[in-house]
């Protein structure tokens, strides 16, 4: 049975003017004009039998044409009273022994003097079922109900969620982190999930559960306790690094012996790795091996082999003389730095992780533990990475080290048996920056970002970009997302940035970003069928936001000893 079913005396008037995707609708009665309301929908009749097309009011006007006199000498205004609405798809009444399909397509337009019809009542509620029952298909991903019909539950399509990538974004307090934290412990429930997240902030440490896993940065006071993977720490090894990384890390470019610095750094972390490769007989991988291939090596050693660079003597003209060498003390200030990077405890993580980080089987444990799905270890197939402690002026990229930890490791392997991965970049415009306000390990991590964005489809690896902050992050990696869950945006470059990444026929409905209320998202996109407004619903376990309420602490106890302990963990750079 359809579920459209309208007599002609319900409509709320006639198709007066059709273009591409933008219909002009006559409202004869100025009554029924007051039922139309901006961002809801509307039916209109279809040129093609057993077909109604669906669209959104984006504009309701009464427009004074002319003043005439009446019979009796009375002067009567004309009025014109016109509703435009945007085409979104089209609701086919039967597709064989299929009923009430709704498709994202225009195979028709409406004709002149069709009928426009308000989609409401038991109608909006058949419909919103109709798009509920066409995603709940074992593919689906609930995010809460629809704010058009409390009764219907919105659903997106997991696939196209996850393959196109996907934008969550909202101001502070907007509810962005319990959207985040909705989908987390959806995908954890999966049999084979796998997904990275980058928790800034450690706000999403309370999310719990058999699929979950909690990994953090190392920092200081985990290195002084001997923590390990197995306990949760993660070292990242500056082996890791590319050779890009690893310049931009040592390197200053204002030095003007840094092209002299970072050709020699070259020439002595090849050497080290090919070394590395000779006394362990690895001469499969030292036949094919490049700088940046990702091959252990002893950095005291490199360390060592620079300071004799730097103060090499030479042979002079004269018999029996020297003179400096060709880099003599053109590598002082790289060494300088290089020195104050080892021995900075922030950067443990990266320059002490003992013996263990320089084993070959080394990587592989990591990518276990940072790639492995629920099936394949026993652990989490969602990684919540807490990188909390690791310093601002490195956190690009270190963050964006891990990203192409997991693109590489998806880019080579056989893609027969190939398993994707999600990466969830919470407070994304704090490493994927716009290029105009990046530095140089902010380039680093934009290259890389950019990169999967463009190819991560390819090999099985999505981004789902989460920022308060839109109009900050890099634009190439938001112009390849492909789905919108935008929540309440006060900030007017924010808001432009999603108005412009929108499908221009939703006209005016991106307009209501700066009044949604707190928990309410727009949700655009291939996962769903239907531009929708959307309440989400509360997660199991609610993510550590940050959200303090100032007037109702005032007013309660202070905790004794709370100063003298932040100052102690500010010491230590480690909160305990």
């Amino acid at each position: 049975m359809t579920i459209f079913n309208f007599n002609d005396n319900e409509a709320l008037g006639k198709v007066a003017s059709v273009d591409t995707v933008t219909v002009i609708v006559e409202v004869e009665d100025a009554e029924q004009l007051k039922r139309l309301q901006v961002n809801r929908l509307a039916v209109l009749q279809s040129s093609k039998p057993g077909q109604h097309l669906i669209g959104i009011i984006n504009q309701v006007t009464r427009k004074k044409l002319a003043v005439f006199p009446t019979e009796d000498g009375e002067s009567q205004d004309d009025e014109q009273n016109l509703c435009k609405v945007s085409l979104i798809g089209s609701l086919i009444d039967a597709d064989g022994i299929r009923r009430n399909i709704f498709r994202r397509t225009l195979e028709s337009v409406p004709e002149i003097d069709a009928n426009c019809f308000a989609l409401e009542g038991e109608k909006l509620t058949s419909f919103m079922r109709v798009i509920s029952h066409a995603e709940a298909d074992g593919n689906s991903l609930t995010l809460g109900k629809y704010t058009l019909d409390e009764n219907a539950v919105a659903y997106l399509n997991g696939n196209k969620f996850f393959q196109r990538h996907a934008f969550i974004g909202g101001s502070t307090g907007s509810g962005k982190s319990w959207t985040t934290a909705r989908i987390i412990e959806q995908v954890a429930e999966l049999k084979s999930s796998n997904a990275i997240v980058f928790d800034l902030h450690g706000e999403y440490s309370p999310l719990k559960g058999d699929g979950i896993s909690h990994y953090k940065v190392a920092g200081p006071s985990d290195i002084d306790a001997g923590l390990t993977l197995a306990d949760g720490a993660i070292y990242l090894p500056y082996w890791l690094l590319s050779y890009e990384a690893l310049v931009s890390l040592f390197v200053e470019r204002s030095d003007q012996n840094a092209p002299n610095q970072a050709m020699i750094m070259a020439r002595e972390v090849n050497a080290a790795k090919t070394k590395y490769l000779t006394d362990g007989g690895y001469q499969d991988i030292l036949n094919n091996f490049t700088i940046d291939s990702p091959v252990p090596f002893d950095l005291k050693a490199l360390l060592r082999a620079l300071n004799d660079i730097n103060v090499e003597k030479i042979a002079g003209v004269k018999a029996g003389t020297t003179k400096a060498g060709e880099f003599n003390g053109k590598l002082s200030r790289m060494i300088s730095r290089l020195e104050n990077k080892i021995s900075d405890r922030r950067l443990g993580f990266l320059f002490q992780g003992g013996s263990d980080v320089l084993e070959f089987d080394w990587l592989n444990r990591l990518a276990d533990a940072l790639l492995g799905s629920n099936d394949e270890n026993g652990n989490g197939g969602v990684k919540i990475i807490n990188f909390s402690e690791v310093p601002s002026d490195v956190l690009p990229l270190i963050v964006s080290l891990v990203a192409r930890l997991a693109f590489s490791v998806q880019q080579w392997t056989p893609s027969d048996i190939r398993h994707p991965v999600a990466i969830v970049c919470d407070e994304a415009h704090l490493y994927i920056p716009n290029k105009n306000s990046s530095g140089a390990t902010d380039d680093i991590s934009i290259q890389i970002f950019e990169r999967i964005a463009k190819e991560g489809r390819k090999y099985g690896v999505s981004l789902v970009v989460v920022t308060q902050r839109p109009s900050e992050v890099n634009k190439t990696i938001l112009s390849q997302c492909s789905n919108f869950v935008a929540m309440r945006l006060t900030n007017a470059d924010d808001q432009a940035v999603i108005k412009k990444l929108l499908p221009d026929s939703l006209g005016g409905f991106s307009d209501i970003l700066s009044t949604l209320d707190t928990g309410e998202a727009l949700v655009v996109g291939d996962a769903s069928l239907l531009p929708s407004r959307i309440r989400i619903d509360e997660p199991i376990n609610k993510p550590d936001s940050g959200t303090i309420e100032f007037w109702k602490e005032w007013q309660g106890e202070v905790s004794v000893g709370r100063l003298s302990t932040a100052v102690d963990n500010w010491r230590k750079q480690s909160i305990q």
